[in-house]
């Protein structure tokens, strides 16, 4: 029997071929059969755990060495809160880890045992945030927050940012990337007990958008060696606490969920259009959903707990193909203490073994355990090794729970297989920490921070007015800073995240004696919020800080959260001691969350700024911004209340705008700029009967990027003079900006083809001048977008100009139609008259002459040469009927000429 394990252990490692991440299949690989055959049921339940340790020590006495080498657990998760990173050589301490513990679990499956070798796991979560989530404080380059990129609106951006990330993580050894947050902070909280900086936005559409282009790019920076698990699903945006504190609730039903909570996770599994923009697996949190299921009073267990729930959600066509082709579902960290409390609710106790069951039997593949503790274990490595013995015995005693544990390492193998050629030791590790993948760079940091910051409060027009200039040499600057400071472990010594003088010492290096000397040194003053909080609570004995206010011209206040009553702070100082700010240039920064203030505060700001991140390069652009050297580029990318930005309303169409329309031959032109105004051109023929396609160009929203998909539009055709009024009318939604529609053309006469999105009324006008004939003839006419008055304009404010003549002052196909008529009746005409008594030669040249002279009298209307469109314009098709007859004049004139030169 050893001898034919041995022979299935190499039959397995010689067949593994190579797979790309994303080519999971319903039915696993050959090599993931031959697997499973081989593995016991121990390490079949190792492989559904990700767990975490304490410190760095990995060696045999070590709690993470047992785990490993005797319990086959699938994966572990580095933390610094567990003390897994050291404060210098971070980066190097972490590549040796991860490959210290990919080469034990390679030692042992080789070795006495010879278990199947499948690599582990080795995840991380790194947001952009500072320290929780970001895991790692040194060494890599300081990436920028979701928000700031949001802040951005440019999917460029989001990719990159996730390029370089992915880069830098598989470069160390990670495979597994516990990210990105894909929730939908529709209302914010405003009191800071949400996610913050660490959701992309508040708008679905565009969470999803960046989350792909992320996602795409973390794909393409590792080359496909990390698996991305996109949290917190099915969506943690819209609950009432932070999901790590407290099982939170969302109150919505299963409809609105699928049209905010649910969208960003549609686009990055079944929606998905390429391999590189879908995700891995899902992170499933720990949220109850009330109303979820029809009954507003009725509320799920915690969704990764609810295998009812759960199911209904992965039966939605969109989440079921992803499943089926191998997406995983990672629990949420079930040692949190939010699970604890839900499972003690009532006197009951908290098993880990239950809890990590319950997770399991919802539909989880992967359980997070985390730091687990249950109540009838010493310790959290005793509460990890009972929980790993209760399923290898229920793997043993009970069918059908081993066929679910077979279904789900099954799908873990595959996973796994995807990200190597095959499972050997030189293909998981990967080259030495010192390439040129781990060298920090600011540049792409900078480039968000410059077009993410934000100017909240007052709009740019008023800030010119309020601040004319930026700060002179003459004038002296206070900055109050809210510090902020993290450790890379428990016994590290802290590290500033955001320092007391850092927009000081930004200041003298950007505009000091050695930049420009546009201020000096002495003229600037630097305070924490713990000196404002001194100055309100003991002023006799803080009368230095308050001296320097009396002084200044200019006092900036920098908060970078809400944790610790920041806002209340600020707002107590304005309130109670207004008279330090009289007469001075009052300006914030956030380089938190934007939505802190209520909206007296903000009134006494004379400009509030937007940053989203506390990297140093954020502070760079915040001090060139109080410089003027730079203009905010970015918008916020959640609701901001107190100054009445609601995103609803900032990605609605903006009305100022034409909207472009066309006829539609299926692909649509891509314009970066988004401008896409053809000039009036005539377009194809068609006739009576047939189906004319119409469709938008790029519609766009109040900050000048395309609307969201599902943007309504309306169509309609009306038929203009006597009797007019609307024949068709269509509504449509947009994809990608563009919206589509079809007519019928079934009456004859002038038609025309407006579009409208609400507020957007005015479009280009697609004018089909059906003949009775059958013919119809289509131009695009362009209208003047004039300054609206009234606050809810019709399609009936566009004035068109007469169906001849062009808003440019150019013939239309009317006007063509009216000149070649006088002109070939008139020369056929004056050939029928002259024939009958003069001779031959002198019929056809004057008639010839006629012909000549009309087309060329029209042709110089069409080319609008001699100011002739200015003209045309005020005199309309009687303009054309002159010219023609001039010119049919002067071609008999020159007819004439021509017969009696021959005499």
């Amino acid at each position: 029997m050893r001898l034919i394990r041995i022979l299935l252990i190499v039959i397995f490692v010689v067949s593994l071929a190579p797979m790309p991440v994303q080519a999971q299949t319903v039915t696993p690989p050959a090599a993931v059969r031959l697997a499973l055959d081989a593995m016991t049921p121990e390490e079949k339940v190792g492989q559904l755990f990700l767990v975490t340790f304490s410190g760095t020590d990995i060696g045999p006495e070590s709690a993470i060495y047992d785990l490993i080498v005797r319990q086959h657990i699938g994966g572990v998760v580095l933390l610094s809160e567990k003390d897994n990173f050291k404060d210098t050589d971070t980066v190097r301490e972490a590549y040796s880890l991860i490959t210290g513990l990919q080469q034990m679990e390679w030692a042992a499956s080789t070795g006495e045992t010879s278990s199947v070798y499948v690599p582990l796991f080795i995840g991380t979560s790194q947001d952009g945030t500072g320290p929780v989530p970001d895991q790692i404080l040194n060494g890599l380059t300081p990436l920028p927050s979701e928000m700031a990129i949001g802040a951005t609106w440019n999917m460029t951006y989001a990719e990159e940012v996730g390029e370089v990330r992915g880069r830098e993580l598989s470069a160390l050894g990670f495979n597994l990337f516990l990210g990105p947050s894909l929730d939908v902070l529709e209302v914010p909280a405003g009191s800071g007990g949400d996610l913050g900086i660490q959701v992309f936005g508040g708008d679905p559409y565009w969470v999803a958008e960046m989350g792909r282009a992320f996602i795409h790019g973390m794909h393409t920076g590792s080359d496909g060696e990390i698996l991305i698990i996109a949290k917190h699903f099915p969506g943690a945006g819209g609950a009432d606490r932070l999901p790590q504190d407290e099982v939170s609730t969302v109150r919505k039903s299963l409809e609105q969920l699928k049209q905010v909570e649910f969208a960003p996770f549609f686009a990055v599994t079944g929606n998905a259009a390429l391999a590189e923009e879908t995700v891995d697996g899902l992170l499933v949190s720990h949220i109850r959903y009330q109303g979820f299921q029809g009954n507003i009073r009725a509320t799920t267990r915690p969704i990764s707990f609810d295998q009812q729930a759960l199911g209904q959600i992965l039966a939605l066509p969109e989440f079921l193909e992803w499943y089926n082709n191998g997406g995983l579902l990672v629990s949420d960290n079930l040692g949190t203490n939010a699970v604890r409390d839900f499972y003690v609710a009532g006197g009951g106790q908290f098993l880990a073994r239950i809890a990590a069951r319950d997770s399991f039997l919802a539909g989880n593949d992967l359980l997070y355990l985390g730091d687990i503790n249950s109540d009838d274990s010493p310790d959290s490595y005793t509460s990890i090794l009972r929980t790993l013995e209760y399923f290898a015995q229920k793997y043993r005693e009970d069918t059908a729970f081993a066929q679910r544990v077979n279904a789900s390492v099954a799908r873990i193998l595959t996973a796994k297989l995807g990200l190597y050629e095959n499972f050997t030791i030189n293909n998981v590790l990967v080259p030495s920490w010192e390439s040129s993948e781990l060298v920090p760079t600011s540049d792409i940091t900078f480039e968000v921070a410059r077009n993410a910051a934000s100017l909240i409060n007052p709009d740019q027009q008023d800030l010119a007015a309020i601040l004319p200039l930026p700060p002179q040499p003459s004038e002296r600057l206070v900055f109050i800073t809210d510090v902020v400071n993290a450790a890379q472990c428990s016994g590290c010594p802290t590290q500033p995240l955001l320092t007391v003088d850092a927009l000081q010492n930004s200041v003298l290096r950007l505009y000091g004696p050695q930049a420009g000397n546009q201020v000096e040194a002495f003229r600037l003053k630097s305070y924490s919020f713990e000196n404002l909080q001194a100055v309100l609570d003991a002023p006799d004995e803080n009368q230095f800080v308050v001296d320097d206010l009396d002084v200044a011209d200019w006092v900036v206040i920098s908060i970078a959260d809400s944790n610790s009553g920041q806002p209340q702070l600020i707002s107590r100082l304005l309130r109670e001691r207004s008279d330090l700010f009289l007469n001075k240039k009052l300006i914030l920064f956030s380089f938190g969350a934007p939505y802190y203030f209520d909206a007296t505060t903000l009134s006494r700001f004379n400009a509030y700024y937007a940053m989203y991140s506390k990297q140093p390069e954020f502070v760079d652009v915040a001090v060139r911004l109080l410089f003027q050297e730079l203009t905010p580029a970015g918008a916020s990318p959640v609701s901001i209340s107190a100054v009445g930005y609601e995103l609803i309303d900032v990605t609605a169409p903006d009305p100022n705008q034409v909207i472009p329309i066309f006829l539609d031959f299926g692909s649509v032109p891509v314009d970066p700029s988004g401008l896409i105004t053809p000039a009036p051109t005539p377009l194809p023929l068609f006739r009576i009967g047939d189906t004319i396609a119409i469709r938008t160009g790029s519609i766009r929203d109040n900050n000048g990027n395309q609307v969201p998909d599902g943007t309504v539009v309306q169509f309609s055709m009306r038929l203009t003079g006597e009797g007019g009024g609307i024949l068709q009318q269509v509504e449509s939604v947009t994809t990608d900006g563009v919206a589509r529609a079809s007519f019928g053309l079934d009456n004859p006469g002038l038609l025309e083809i407006r579009v409208v999105s609400e507020p957007a009324v005015i479009s280009e006008v697609l004018q089909l001048d059906v003949s009775t004939s059958g013919e119809v003839a289509v131009i695009v006419v362009t209208p003047e977008l004039t300054q609206l008055t009234d606050p809810t304009p019709t399609p009936a404010a566009v004035v068109l100009e007469n169906p001849y003549i062009t808003l440019d002052g150019y013939p239309r196909f009317s006007a063509w139609a009216v000149a070649m008529i006088m002109i070939v009746l008139g020369a056929a005409m004056l050939y029928w008259v002259l024939s009958r008594f003069a001779l031959n030669r002198f019929t056809v040249r004057l008639s010839l002459g006629m012909l000549l002279g009309g087309l060329l009298a029209y042709n110089l209307l069409a080319f609008g040469v001699f100011n002739l469109p200015d003209w045309l314009m005020n005199v309309g098709v009687n303009g054309v009927i002159y010219a023609t007859m001039f010119g049919q004049a002067l071609g008999m004139a020159g007819g004439w000429f021509w017969s009696r030169r021959d005499k």
